[in-house]
């Protein structure tokens, strides 16, 4: 209920910008714009299907619509709370414990996600980043948000690694981490914001899992193509925004935009970007040769389909969960809310 309570108010404190918005569809092609809403529900079932290849690397038997549906509702968590992706996590954790999975496999399915998905977008990026250079449009504002996706990248790279080597340098590391997180929030919060004895345990969960992964590489092909289809159908829906105001475009003005929307969405300090991927974008295709104020009404119905629209449809299938918890709840409840401040169970 403290999720989705805080969902209304987010939504109730973006009521300016969904009005914008709300006034941009009007003046958009209808035909395009539904083609886009049903682009982006088959987004909904891609991004389901790579946890559920991913799922099937490490074992863990769970069917495709739930796992849509958690991911789904994880990204509404995420968005209301600004946990940083902790909130998904915590919601594929619950979800695991009511199927009787290992939490240590859950949170490395979730690791590998992040990892598979950041891996195949920085191959987008690096096509979007090739197009602004033959444009001379490539800013260091641009190159600055790529570095901190690859450094992001390669520290989860680096963690799954160490935790497939060796479980107690792995605990040592999140031991590590968890004491210098504590050093500095502690004269703010006045108490341990992470348990550094909990880090060694959940180590161990986590080399457990790592270590269930198939040997070779090849397992990792298919998470992989399917990340990087979900992002070709969200340069889709950009391509029916562009058509639904009659905006030309190119191939390379479509992969640069996105890609750089995306990527300010990844590394941006607001929950999926709100209030600057919106800027960045409208920014982007205004350098890419685009009209401003065609730029700005095609920027404002890709964020409503891809940001809006997964908003209430992750809402929807939050409560669904709540629904249908079991006659033990209690076991099964992690307060979402909480994840953030490290309160979150593993």
């Amino acid at each position: 209920m403290i999720v989705l309570f805080l969902g209304v108010i987010f939504v109730l404190i973006r009521a300016s910008e969904i009005e914008n918005i709300l006034q941009t569809l009007q003046r958009a092609n209808l035909w395009y714009l539904a083609l886009a809403l049903l682009i982006q529900a088959v987004w909904f079932i891609f991004l389901g299907w790579d946890f559920h290849s991913i799922y099937g690397l490490l074992g863990l038997k769970e069917s495709l619509r739930r796992l849509t549906m958690i991911a789904t509702a994880g990204s509404f968590v995420n968005i209301v709370t600004a946990s940083a992706g902790v909130g998904a996590v915590a919601m594929f954790i619950s979800e695991g414990r009511r199927q009787s999975l290992p939490p240590g496999k859950v949170t490395v399915a979730s690791a590998l996600y992040l990892v598979i998905d950041e891996a195949a977008f920085l191959c987008v990026l690096a096509v979007g980043l090739f197009v602004l250079i033959r444009r001379h449009d490539l800013g260091a504002g641009e190159i600055m948000a790529a570095l901190i996706l690859l450094v992001v990248a390669s520290v989860w790279t680096f963690l799954l690694y160490l935790g497939y080597r060796s479980a107690e340098a792995l605990g040592e590391t999140l031991a590590k981490i968890a004491g210098l997180i504590n050093r500095i929030v502690r004269p703010i919060i006045h108490r341990e914001y992470l348990s550094e004895a909990r880090a060694h345990s959940f180590a161990r969960e986590i080399a457990e899992g790592v270590g269930s992964l198939p040997e070779k590489y090849r397992s990792l092909i298919q998470p992989f193509l399917l990340s990087l289809a979900s992002k070709v159908l969200l340069m889709a829906v950009l391509i029916c925004s562009f058509l639904s105001f009659g905006e030309p475009f190119t191939l390379g003005t479509i992969v640069a935009g996105f890609a750089i929307a995306y990527l300010f969405l990844i590394v941006s300090p607001t929950p999926s970007g709100i209030g600057i991927v919106e800027g960045v974008m409208a920014i982007a295709l205004v350098s890419l040769r685009v009209n401003i104020s065609h730029a700005i009404i095609i920027t404002l119905a890709y964020r409503a389909v891809t940001f809006w629209l997964p908003l209430i449809v992750g809402a929807l299938a939050f409560r669904t969960l709540q629904l249908r918890k079991t006659e033990n709840p209690d076991a099964a409840y992690i307060d979402y809310s909480q994840s953030s401040s490290g309160k979150t169970e593993s």
